[in-house]
């Protein structure tokens, strides 16, 4: 029996800076050079209720709280935008279903991290990022590397926040699938999603994984 996703909250910062879309990510302190966005799990302090159905309230206090707490960011729970959800794969031990949310700060806003569970920051335009993960500087998971990769597109924070604002929010509940060399990812809306097939034709979307290749992600005619 899988275990029951906690409901959590994700905040994806991004500001401009001189001619480039810039967003933030957190190092966790792990040893393990882990980049993330602010969040963390919602809670009684943020209004959630045993059992609510609809905690997207909620879970924009937290967001919001987790900004302040791990960057020391004031943002406005009103202001965030919702991009997607992603819910954890039920063979995981623990599992999360995470609202991502999408906010733009001032170019010269001040991150301070809490030096405990978060080591330290960077601004990072979205290309190089991808790059850094590619070169072994950095680790992302699947939801920062897809996120990350969704800004990629975007010359500006107003661009991308305004682009994210008029796509309908995408689920992501992810169907791990053994392919030679890695695993396929799959997402609703993938043509192989319901049957588990990675080579069924049709619409892609999907996370393709590599030892030495790292991630690839795919979403087409869906």
């Amino acid at each position: 029996m899988s275990a029951e996703p906690r409901p959590s909250a994700t905040v994806v910062v991004v500001r401009d800076a001189t001619s480039q879309l810039e967003v933030l990510l957190l190092e966790r302190n792990t040893g393990k050079s882990i980049w993330v966005f602010p969040g963390g799990k919602v809670d009684a302090g943020d209004g959630l209720a045993p059992g609510q159905p609809d905690w997207e309230g909620p879970a924009r206090r937290a967001a919001a709280r987790e900004a302040r707490e791990e960057a020391g960011l004031s943002l406005d729970p009103a202001a965030l935008v919702p991009i997607s959800r992603w819910v954890t794969p039920a063979l995981s031990p623990q599992r999360f279903d995470t609202l991502f949310f999408a906010v733009g700060v001032g170019p010269d806003v001040a991150v301070r991290v809490d030096g405990g569970e978060i080591s330290g920051h960077r601004w990072f335009a979205p290309g190089a990022a991808l790059a850094a993960m590619r070169e072994g500087e950095i680790r992302l998971a699947p939801p920062t590397f897809v996120t990350v990769s969704w800004l990629a597109g975007h010359a500006s924070a107003a661009a991308a926040l305004g682009a994210l604002a008029r796509t309908p929010l995408v689920t992501f509940h992810p169907r791990i699938c053994s392919v030679e060399g890695g695993a396929c990812i799959l997402y609703p809306g993938d043509a192989g999603y319901e049957a588990g097939d990675p080579a069924r034709p049709g619409p892609r979307h999907r996370l393709l994984t590599s030892g030495g290749e790292g991630f690839q992600y795919e979403r087409s005619g869906c």
